[in-house]
């Protein structure tokens, strides 16, 4: 059974449509104008991944909240197991642009790392 698929590429900020067909294990993108949208397409039909991004409190910091994100992109899957455990962590002042946060979130293997900076108050 061919099933086909209609998307937007997002590895550059053109967003080109891209049409994806899957016929068994044959995979076929049209609309890609880079090799790149391509691999997307493949990428995005057989193991779709996103890195996530939220806030976590800080504890006696200059600024109530520091930006947080995935190290690396995870299972689109895993995205609510993720931001779960990013609800529930709280960190002490000073936070660096890089400090590990959560080193492996969700079962990832993925860390969730600052990026933001602050200080202590």
């Amino acid at each position: 059974m061919t099933e086909v698929r209609e998307m937007i590429c997002i590895n550059c900020p053109l967003g080109y449509p891209l049409t994806v067909t899957i016929d068994g294990e044959n995979i076929k993108v049209e609309g890609n104008t880079c090799p790149r949208g391509e691999a997307y397409g493949k990428k995005e039909v057989t193991n779709p991944t996103r890195i996530v991004t939220s806030t976590v409190p800080v504890e006696g910091g200059d600024l109530p909240r520091v930006s947080v994100k995935t190290a690396s992109d995870i299972p689109k899957g895993k995205i609510f197991a993720c931001m779960d455990e990013i609800r529930k962590v709280k960190v002490n002042a000073p936070v660096k642009i890089g400090d590990v946060i959560i080193p492996d979130c969700a079962g990832t293997g993925v860390a969730i790392i600052a990026t933001k900076a602050t200080g202590q108050a």
